[in-house]
């Protein structure tokens, strides 16, 4: 989840890596810094120089500039807290000072580290009977002090010996005094970039850290070693045989990230998904299975029922898709948390259809789970997933590129939306395979969904009428979700954002299962957020929300039009512009991220950054 720069290059680096570090700041913003080499420029002399801040990388700058840190050899970290709290001693980058204590002694080895080390404690003991003391709790300063203690002349060999020694996940970047060029980076399990500039090298988390700089990018595969220096650099992959990757042009635009006129990413990405599904939508004419690749055809022929494997948002997209997928495609279909899946007996079936869903392509949890379900046999495999160049895409049988565009807000908004937008695509070109999609069926769905833009800025302009319901809820600790059908991962996916972004507690419920449990914490200091489309359990969620009523909860109710629901004492209705049938999920969601925001926008919170979480989870 941390976010990670480094450069060897003729120039001072430090506004680079700094201005990286801001791009990657979804990553994590615990804390940050930067280390870098100060005998790497021409004329430059000494050793190893670093600042570190549990401030926002905006302000790192200032830092460096006082500490007077240049260098054209250099790292960067900016940091989502796992092992130790978030302080300046657990902050990267890690110095290793070799044996003994660290006072007034010069740094040897500078590191920084995305992921987690299984095995940290077990070689912590190992390096402090050698003499090492260590100054963080992290286990980021195990990796320095291993790689130290094996250093003998040539880093490139150091870092290929001590993660031999490493279980679990990292992406490290390393560098040493001795060789104050060369910057050695490795990936196993998290993400890692190689960026070709003139005369100068990059790594970075992902290629957006160096939009601007270089659109010249190798991505590392699982397991790879890379030697960078000036204008030059050499890979090796897991078995330390020398390989070449791909140089790929990628167009990562800075502007992506730019905010504009808006208060937050958050409230931007809201406003932008009209045009974002728009753009996932472009060019289909018709449902085929060739929109998911080559060969879509004969593997959608194959299988029989489809397994999604998601987590956070996108599971509750899995969720809705389900429904889609039983009720269109007439195809069974499981949805499973992805962290939980690789860890249970289950019984693979070689003739399912593996559906992975991701935002980044990165998630952790995700990539482990298509791995397992792959080692069971399972190779029928596709994903819905926001970056063409992610490790997801690279490692499916077939994928459906969504276009959302740089998701910079923890909460996921379009995100969501265009994953919905994709996994409609999916239903249908299933739907048609099994020739269970009529030729009038598919005209219908297709003008449904170019016409959900539109529909989407019908629902933004509902705006004024939610921030009225937010600031009644700025003043509550709980809040109650209600939906049925294939709107109950819409309550879920409600939920969610509210804790996320206002950390409010919310829960979402299968509204037929109140009076089974939840209806015990409906009070009038309670919120009932109730999703009411006008579909066929319309009229069973009017008596769960007459349960409610007679508690007296207080109901703020998402109704259809036409659902003849009317605002009265303790019951608030906000109407939608219209129904919209099976693909009302994707207009409902809408309000509710508005409510989260505005909520927090009215309770003070950290839109964008909200505490302990990160953007993209590349640790399990």
């Amino acid at each position: 989840m941390c976010g990670i720069v480094g450069a060897v290059s003729s120039r001072n680096i430090v506004p680079i890596l700094v201005q990286g570090l801001q791009r990657l700041e979804y990553r994590g913003y615990d804390s940050c810094g930067v280390a870098v080499h100060a005998a790497s420029l021409s004329g430059g002399t000494g050793g190893l120089q670093r600042a570190r801040s549990t401030s926002r990388v905006a302000e790192l700058m200032d830092q460096v500039t006082a500490d007077h840190i240049e260098g054209g050899t250099g790292i960067a970290h900016t940091r989502w807290a796992t092992h130790g709290a978030p302080a300046v001693h657990n902050a990267h980058p890690h110095f290793s000072h070799g044996t003994g204590a660290a006072d007034g002694k010069p740094g040897r080895v500078a590191l920084v580290h995305n992921g987690i080390i299984e095995n940290h404690e077990e070689l912590r003991a190992a390096l402090q009977a050698k003499g090492y003391v260590f100054l963080s709790q992290t286990d980021t300063e195990v990796i320095s002090h291993l790689v130290d203690s094996v250093y003998d002349g040539d880093i490139f060999e150091a870092v290929k010996t001590a993660i031999r020694q490493l279980h679990g996940a990292y992406a490290i970047a390393v560098f040493h005094k001795d060789e104050p060029q060369r910057v050695i980076g490795a990936r196993a399990g998290s993400p890692l970039i190689l960026g070709v500039g003139q005369g100068e090298t990059f790594l970075a988390s992902d290629a957006m850290a160096l939009a601007g700089v270089t659109d010249q990018i190798v991505y590392l595969e699982e397991g790879d070693v890379v030697d960078i220096q000036l204008g030059k650099y050499w890979v090796v992959d897991r078995e330390h045989k020398a390989v070449t990757r791909a140089v790929k042009t990628v167009h990562a635009h800075s502007g992506a990230a730019e905010l504009g006129p808006y208060r937050h990413y958050m409230q931007k990405e809201i406003f932008e998904q009209p045009r974002a599904i728009a753009d996932t939508l472009e060019g289909v004419e018709g449902i085929t299975p060739e929109l998911f690749g080559d060969g879509a055809y004969s593997t959608f022929k194959a299988i029989d029922n489809v397994l999604i494997l998601a987590c956070g948002t996108s599971y509750y997209s899995g969720c809705v898709a389900k429904y889609w997928i039983e009720a269109i495609a007439k195809v069974p279909c499981q949805v499973e948390i992805a962290s939980e899946y690789r860890y249970r007996e289950s019984v693979p079936n070689p003739n399912t259809l593996i559906v992975t869903i991701t935002q980044s392509g990165e998630t952790a949890d995700t990539l482990a789970a298509l791995r397992h379900a792959q080692s069971l046999g399972m190779t029928h495999t596709l994903t819905i997933c926001n970056v063409s160049t992610s490790a997801m895409v690279r490692e499916c049988k077939h994928a459906y590129v969504t276009r959302a565009g740089a998701e910079i807000g923890v909460a996921s908004t379009k995100a969501f939306t265009t994953q919905l937008a994709g996994l409609f695509l999916l239903t249908l070109a299933l739907a048609q395979t099994k020739g269970r999609l009529s030729d009038a069926d598919e005209a219908m769905h297709i003008k449904d969904m170019r016409h959900l833009p539109a529909a989407l800025q019908a629902v933004l302009a509902l705006e004024p009428q939610i921030i009225a319901w937010a600031e009644e809820f700025a003043s509550k600790e709980n809040a109650l979700f209600l939906g049925r059908g294939t709107h109950y991962p819409i309550a879920l996916e409600g939920a969610l954002k509210l804790k996320e972004i206002t950390y409010i507690h919310a829960e979402a419920y299968a509204a037929g299962e109140l009076k089974h449990g939840p209806l015990a914490l409906v009070t009038s200091a309670m919120p009932v957020v109730t999703v009411a489309p006008n579909d066929q359990l319309l009229e069973k969620l009017k008596s769960n929300m007459q349960e409610v009523r007679a508690r007296g909860g207080v109901l703020y109710v998402l109704a259809d039009g036409d659902t003849k629901i009317e605002s009265s004492e303790g019951v608030n209705v906000i109407r939608m512009p219209e129904h919209y049938g099976v693909l009302s999920p994707i207009l409902h969601v809408v309000p509710l991220q508005l409510l989260s925001y505005h909520t927090a926008c009215a309770r003070g919170t950290d839109v964008d950054k909200p505490r302990n979480l990160a953007k993209s989870v590349t640790v399990e």
